[in-house]
């Protein structure tokens, strides 16, 4: 079998033209097609990974956000809460102050109601003591109980020292002045002789006193000169009683 280099080469041109049709006509735009749509993935897959960066991003950054959140949430509610304390301790020291004041009011005020009422009880004790005293001294208010005063007052007048005769001494030596004695009971003469010796002593001159007769003295007698005051009744040892009952309030 002979070969015919003629049919050979014409098969070999043939076959090329058949790739070239090939290439051109079917290959290629497969293979434009094909790069067309590879680089529409490309993009397709360049977008979803920028959109998946994005969106990672976003989520990180709102994670960022949310955790800021958090912390300043956190922080506003801890600063809240100490306002919150801070505050309620300023009304608990200003409740307890208040508290305190009033306490410190009512116990001042418990105390004068208290020194009040012991006042008035020690005052009505004491009144109803000195009615009582009074009330006494009058049932025993007789004419012996004055004769033994009047005794009293001339042992007085019979002791007295230089210095205490001085202010009768005086008052008698006015001869316009009446020396003045009141009794409650009349004195029996012996009683006012005796008495009448003693304070001419007393005066160092002869006196004329002026007797008069007064029931509130309730025992006892009072002469008075000038200035000169000479107490021995029941009357004003009750005065001078329920003076110091008062002088005793005061203090």
């Amino acid at each position: 079998m002979q070969l015919d280099w003629t049919t050979f080469v014409l098969e070999i041109v043939n076959f090329l033209i058949l790739v070239w049709i090939l290439k051109r006509f079917l290959y290629q735009p497969v293979l434009q097609a094909i790069t067309r749509r590879k680089t529409v993935i490309e993009q397709t897959l360049a977008e979803a990974t920028r959109e998946k960066t994005d969106a990672q991003a976003l989520e990180q950054q709102y994670r960022t956000r949310l955790d800021t959140w958090e912390q300043e949430k956190a922080q506003l509610r801890e600063q809240m809460l100490g306002e919150v304390r801070t505050e309620r301790e300023q009304h608990f020291a200003e409740l307890e102050n208040a508290l305190a004041r009033e306490r410190e009011k009512n116990r001042v005020l418990d105390e004068r109601r208290l020194q009040d009422l012991e006042r008035k009880l020690s005052d009505d004790a004491k009144g109803e003591g000195a009615a009582f005293v009074a009330r006494l001294l009058s049932r025993l208010a007789t004419p012996a109980l004055e004769t033994r005063l009047v005794e009293v007052a001339i042992e007085d007048l019979q002791q007295l020292s230089d210095r205490q005769r001085r202010p009768i001494s005086s008052a008698v030596a006015d001869a316009n002045v009446t020396l003045k004695v009141t009794t409650s009971y009349l004195l029996p003469e012996e009683q006012r002789q005796r008495f009448e010796q003693a304070l001419n002593r007393a005066a160092g001159k002869v006196v004329k006193p002026e007797y008069t007769q007064d029931a509130k003295l309730l025992a006892g007698l009072r002469a008075c000169v000038g200035p000169w005051i000479l107490q021995a009744n029941l009357q004003d040892e009750l005065s001078f009683f329920a003076e110091a009952i008062r002088h005793g309030d005061a203090d």
